[in-house]
């Protein structure tokens, strides 16, 4: 095997790929034009099919890359297979964006191809042009059409499953089906009808219809896997590290649309209860066939800074819910985008707890100068100990010493009292080394926990 790097992109090249395209070659390259002998034209269809199935790969591996994901490229038989590194599977959106790029790079390929034909006059170099034009132009139009295993079912599957869940994916099969069908029939009227036309179609169909009774007998309603609802259990204990290591595990089976939609939310949720947001969202976006509630959605959206998209989201779910944690949350997000007087005028809102939700949420996402600030207007309102050592945690992060030992000391004050825990809090780590810290340790007295 051929191995080599392209930057970060590993690339694997079978022997058998130059197999295949050389007898591929034998069947469709004939009677090239004058100034061009047969076996120039064998041995261009072998380059332009090797540069083109490898440009095609790219456009994948480059994709996955864009999202942060490196990934090798397999070059084999007729086509390719890009891998990406990871062991989590890719939301429907980044799935439909990485297996589009792969037909627009050998597209452009194409177009590179023609734009270059006009300015070539030798006859060898313009033959070579001419078949990577048609030669990718096809396969671009070939591989969008959504007939599994091509680009294009990928992509529809991907879609109608997102739109309808079970059903959408059985019609994405369905549909490719159908389409092998028409294709068959259509190269037999136009005169393109061959023995290798008919066993590709052939392989086609067969895929898309063990596809589709494979998602057929998947039954939307069947008992939940054992180890799903031990990790439904396990997050309501709040064990989220099992929580999200029963049902990580279970994505690696065959398992119905309904089943793994029920996974995905779970462990969005596991995401939300972990701080974070984005990862909350791209399982979120791979939830089919149920509702994701908008406070998860409003949620993800806090955590990562947007605030703009949470907001509407946090509203629909107040007022869906009643729930007054909810309501808080929702002001809490009008807080930290700068909307104190929306924030005060949401009916039942409790500023001192909006401003502890504000506090929580920017503290999550890192911004901990904000932080210390949405805490410092809730310990005005309502102080307490626990408040102001959160204040305190915040300041610490935010390497402000001074202000952090001033609220340790009014925690304090108000009453902390648990010397082991400050101790070890890794939030006051930046203190660790202050005499002040030291002292104030000191004074604590007893652990709360002793």
């Amino acid at each position: 095997m051929l191995r080599f790097r392209l930057g970060s992109i590993s690339v694997v090249v079978h022997p058998v790929h130059f197999l295949f395209a050389l007898a591929l070659g034998t069947f469709w390259v004939s009677n090239p034009p004058q100034g061009v002998s047969q076996a120039a034209a064998l041995a261009i269809w072998v380059v332009v099919v090797f540069v083109s199935v490898l440009f095609h790969e790219l456009g994948h591996a480059l994709a996955f890359r864009a999202f942060g994901y490196a990934s090798t490229v397999q070059v084999v038989a007729l086509g390719g297979v890009t891998t990406p590194q990871t062991d989590r599977p890719l939301s429907w959106g980044k799935d439909v964006v990485v297996t589009i790029a792969g037909p627009l790079f050998g597209a452009s390929l194409g177009l590179l191809c023609y734009l270059l034909l006009p300015r070539i006059t030798g006859p060898v170099a313009r033959y070579a042009l001419l078949t990577g034009m048609v030669t990718n132009f096809f396969w671009a139009l070939f591989n969008l059409l959504p007939i599994l295993p091509m680009d294009g079912g990928r992509v529809s599957r991907a879609i109608l499953g997102r739109l309808f869940g079970r059903s959408g994916v059985v019609a994405a099969y369905a549909l490719g089906l159908l389409l092998c069908g028409g294709l068959a029939f259509w190269m037999y009227r136009a005169g393109w009808w061959s023995p290798f036309n008919l066993i590709l179609l052939a392989m086609f169909a067969v895929q898309n219809f063990q596809a589709l009774m494979a998602a057929w007998r998947a039954e939307p309603d069947a008992p939940a896997p054992v180890a799903l609802v031990e990790a439904e259990a396990a997050f309501r204990a709040g064990d989220l590290d099992r929580a999200r290591t029963l049902a990580s595990r279970l994505l690696d089976g065959d398992l119905p649309v309904a089943a793994r939609s029920r996974i995905h939310h779970l462990l969005g949720w596991v995401a939300l209860k972990e701080g974070e947001g984005r990862r909350a969202l791209d399982e979120f976006s791979q939830v089919q066939g149920r509702t994701v509630e908008p406070q998860a959605v409003a949620a993800a959206f806090s955590l990562i800074g947007d605030d703009e998209r949470a907001v509407p989201l946090w509203e629909q779910a107040a007022r869906q819910t009643g729930d007054p944690t909810i309501l808080h949350e929702w002001a809490g997000a009008l807080l930290r985008r700068g909307d104190a007087r929306g924030a005060a005028a949401i009916p039942g809102v409790d500023l001192a707890t909006a401003y502890e939700r504000a506090e929580r949420v920017a503290f999550l996402r890192g911004a901990y100068s904000e932080a210390a600030r949405f805490g410092e207007e809730s310990l005005a309102r309502r102080p307490t100990a626990a408040r102001a050592y959160d204040v305190a945690c915040a300041y610490a992060r935010a390497g402000d010493t001074r202000r952090a030992m001033a609220l340790l000391v009014r925690a304090r004050d108000l009453g902390y009292s648990d010397r082991e825990g400050a101790a070890s809090d890794p939030d006051l780590v930046s203190l660790a080394g202050e005499p002040a810290f030291q002292a104030w340790l000191a004074s604590l007295g007893k652990s709360a926990a002793s």
